[in-house]
């Protein structure tokens, strides 16, 4: 009996020896992937969390130089932040804060760099569209009407359709074309919400060349029916 069982278990070890064999090399490449592979995404999971603090802390930085005024203080630390850090969101939303002060203490150029450097590599479409909006108005501001056209043309969510007319209106006005910045404050009041406040500032764009706001269109055409 004992014999009978020897040649058993002799015969399974000869067929995991022969299946070993064949297959061993393969399952052992195969382990190695699949723990590579874990490894990687949990050192790749850390590594992000560790970036986003660090990010997080940089960007607290800056937005206490901001709400200082420090100006230069806030462009080092965006500078460092795009270096370090650029693909964070909190890049992004550093280099409108750098900008906005950088513009607000007469660097216009700084703020043109830092607008520029969201809507050419900013993490998220949203930031870019917010910067190449703000991005242009400072090109019209110092008379680059080509490029800021370029600027607004990047532009392509609809999110952003009205605000984007609205200034694609200002530039025309700008260039001296009443007609073609007429059409775009009209694209601009149509496409935004009628709750917003800021429709009310596109009907005195229109009113100043020679367009009734809605209301006052209608009463008119009232009057006349009448």
């Amino acid at each position: 009996m004992a014999s009978h069982l020897d040649l058993e278990e002799q015969e399974q070890l000869d067929q995991l020896k022969a299946f070993w064999k064949r297959w061993g090399n393969l399952i052992t490449w195969v382990l190695t992937l699949v723990l590579a592979s874990y490894a990687a995404w949990t050192g790749w999971n850390w590594w992000q969390r560790e970036q986003s603090i660090k990010a997080a802390a940089m960007y607290d930085e800056l937005d206490r130089a901001v709400q200082g005024s420090d100006a230069d203080k806030a462009g080092r630390i965006f500078a460092d932040l795009k270096e370090r850090f650029p693909g964070t969101g909190y890049a992004a939303q550093g280099a409108l804060q750098a900008a906005k002060l950088q513009f607000d203490k007469g660097q216009a150029d700084a703020a043109q760099a830092s607008l520029a450097w969201v809507a050419e590599k900013g993490n998220g479409s949203e930031y870019r569209d917010i910067a190449r909006l703000r991005l242009a108005g400072l090109q019209m501001d110092a008379k680059k009407f080509d490029e800021a056209a370029k600027t607004l043309d990047g532009i392509k969510s609809s999110d952003f359709a009205a605000l984007q007319a609205d200034r694609r209106g200002d530039l025309f006005k700008l260039q001296g074309k009443p007609d073609l910045a007429r059409a775009e404050y009209q694209k601009a009041h149509a496409a935004m919400d009628k709750t917003q406040n800021y429709r009310q500032l596109i009907e005195a764009k229109l009113a100043t060349l020679g367009v009734a706001q809605p209301d006052e269109a209608a009463s008119a055409s009232q009057g006349a029916a009448k």
